[in-house]
């Protein structure tokens, strides 16, 4: 099966010859992907992959980007985090009808996990909504993509939290281990 997923790069400083690393990412098997570098410091790959699911196709051009850019810093797998506008072109319909569902469905419709002056979803939330409130018919794969894109960018950002903050973690623990109600502890962190 096909999947379509983006996968979004920082390259950091500019000793990097753009061109090379484009002719090695195409050598590496991404020759799948359609790649952007018109951002300065960015490198951006679109991939059409046939895998036997999402996970193996994402799974599998991480290694590929791993093995030709390891310096390159992972910023997101898309599709992920999502306005109403994106979900209403992905799924191929106006901004007023994803909003009017929205508005009609308040107590029921996924909370963003950012609520500001533009609102932004997982797309795996709004996706799964869709498929059990409303018996929304969309292609599966595009839950499954959005699912796997969910799961490295938390993980993503487990790691990067994990790493900047482990003393902070470490003294959480120690704190939570004498605090029954401590809020870390409820949200499994301690």
């Amino acid at each position: 099966m096909e999947y379509i997923f983006t996968l979004k790069y920082a390259l950091p400083g500019n000793d990097y010859d753009l061109d090379s690393i484009v002719d090695s990412l195409g050598e590496a098997g991404c020759d799948d992907a359609l790649i952007g570098i018109g951002q300065p410091g960015r490198l951006a790959l679109e991939f059409t992959r046939e895998a036997t699911d999402a996970k193996a196709a994402i799974g599998s051009a991480l290694d590929d980007v791993r093995r030709v850019t390891p310096f390159a810093k992972l910023i997101e797998v898309a599709p992920d985090l999502v306005g109403l506008t994106d979900v209403a072109t992905i799924l191929g319909m106006s901004r007023q009808n994803m909003r009017k569902i929205m508005l009609s469905h308040q107590k029921s419709f996924p909370l963003p996990v950012h609520d500001g002056k533009i609102a932004l979803w997982h797309l795996a939330d709004i996706l799964s909504w869709l498929q059990d409130k409303r018996n929304y018919q969309f292609d599966h794969k595009l839950l499954d993509v959005a699912r796997v894109a969910l799961h490295v960018n938390l993980e993503k950002e487990n790691q990067r939290f994990c790493h900047r903050h482990a003393s902070f973690i470490i003294a959480s623990k120690s704190f939570c281990a004498s605090q029954p109600n401590c809020v870390f502890a409820r949200l499994g962190s301690a």
